[in-house]
C-alpha cells in the first residue's frame, strides 16, 4: 500500500484498494481468524457530526480485531474551546495508532494528517466517504463476482457519497450515470479527477451525468440513493424537498432498469422522501447486506493501515 491515511478513495491506490475490497470477503468468511491481528492498538475516533454505521462498525471492528477504540465529540474535547486540529492531532497520535475522524471541512483532514505520526482515516466530510464507498464496492463484488463492467445508477443529491462512488467506479471500470437536479450534481474536481483516471489508466468506465433519473436507471444492474437532506443542508429543507421530488426511488423507477437490479442505500434512510417502504423493505434491495458489510470493510481498512497490510 503506498499511502498511510485514507482520506479519499483514491489514497491506497488501485492496488491497495482493490486488496482491501479482497480482505474484506476474506474477513467476513472466516472473522475467527483476524480476532487478534490488532491487539494492543487503539483507535482514537473524533466525531464532528452524528454517526451510527461508521461509529459501531469501527468500534466493533477494533474490538474484534483485538483492539480498542475511543470515542470523542468535538465538543467534549478542547477543539470545542478553540485548539487547533493540528495541535490535538499532534498530540492525539502520541497516544494512540490511528485516528478516525468525521469532519464538517475536507481541508480538516488533511491538516491533521500533516500534522499526525499514524494513520488518519476519513469517517466522512463534505466532499467525501471514502469507507462508506468502498464497502459498497465489496457489496456490488460480492454479488457480482466482478466489478469492471458493472452498471451503476445513482439517483439524487451528488454528496461525499456520490464522490467517493464516482472515484471508485473510475478505478476499477465500473460504469456509473448519476441523475440529480440541476445545480445538485457531483463534486466538479471529483468528476475531472474520475475522468482522468478512467482514461489515463484506460479503465473502460463510462461517466455520465445527467439530470434524467429514468434514462440513468437504464440497463442499471445497481441503483443507489441517499437522503436528499444531508448533515448541514437541513437550512435549505424545503427548497431541496421540491428540487428533488422528482428523483425518489420508487416502483415505477424501478420498471425503468433491468429486471432484477439490485437496490442500494448508505442509510440512514427518510423513508417516503428519497425512496420508498416498498422498495427499501422490497426484494431487489440489498441495503441491510450493504449495511453490515460496513463492518467487514472496516476491519480491512483498520488492517491495512494499522496492521500488516501483507498478512491481511
Amino acid at each position: 500500500m503506498d499511502h498511510t491515511n485514507l482520506i479519499s478513495i483514491r489514497d491506497p491506490g488501485p492496488e491497495g484498494l482493490g486488496a482491501i475490497i479482497r480482505s474484506t470477503g476474506e474477513i467476513k468468511a472466516a472473522p475467527g481468524e483476524y480476532e487478534s491481528r490488532l491487539k494492543g492498538k487503539i483507535l482514537v475516533m473524533i466525531f464532528e457530526k452524528p454517526s451510527t454505521r461508521t461509529r459501531v462498525s469501527f468500534e466493533a471492528g477494533m474490538m474484534q480485531l483485538g483492539g480498542n477504540a475511543l470515542t470523542i465529540n468535538r465538543e467534549g474535547t478542547q477543539l470545542g474551546r478553540g485548539e487547533t486540529i493540528a495541535d490535538s492531532a499532534r498530540v492525539l497520535c502520541r497516544y494512540a495508532d490511528g485516528i478516525m475522524a468525521r469532519v464538517n471541512l475536507h481541508r480538516s483532514l488533511f491538516e491533521m494528517a500533516a500534522n499526525s505520526t499514524v494513520p488518519v482515516i476519513s469517517g466522512l466530510s463534505n466532499i467525501e466517504h471514502p469507507c462508506q464507498a468502498i464497502s459498497d464496492l465489496f457489496t456490488i463484488y460480492e454479488i457480482t463476482g466482478k466489478l469492471k463492467g458493472t452498471n451503476l445508477a445513482y439517483i439524487g443529491d451528488g454528496n461525499n457519497v456520490c464522490n467517493s462512488l464516482i472515484l471508485g467506479c473510475a478505478i476499477f471500470g465500473i460504469n456509473i450515470s448519476v441523475a440529480s437536479p440541476e445545480g445538485y450534481g457531483p463534486d466538479k474536481n471529483i468528476l475531472n479527477s474520475a475522468l482522468a483516471i478512467a482514461k489515463k489508466e484506460k479503465t473502460g468506465s463510462r461517466i455520465i451525468i445527467g439530470n434524467d433519473p429514468a434514462a440513468a436507471v437504464k440497463n442499471a444492474g445497481f441503483i443507489y440513493t441517499d437522503v436528499w437532506i444531508s448533515m448541514g443542508d437541513e437550512g435549505g429543507r424545503e427548497a431541496r424537498l421540491k428540487a428533488f421530488r422528482d428523483y425518489q426511488v420508487n416502483m415505477e423507477l424501478l420498471e425503468n432498469a433491468k429486471p432484477g437490479c439490485r437496490v442500494m442505500h448508505c442509510l440512514p434512510a427518510h423513508r417516503g422522501e428519497e425512496i420508498t417502504d416498498d422498495v427499501l423493505d422490497g426484494p431487489n434491495s440489498i441495503v441491510w447486506d450493504q449495511a453490515e458489510n460496513r463492518l467487514h470493510a472496516q476491519k480491512a481498512i483498520l488492517l491495512a493501515l494499522l496492521g500488516n497490510f501483507e498478512k491481511i
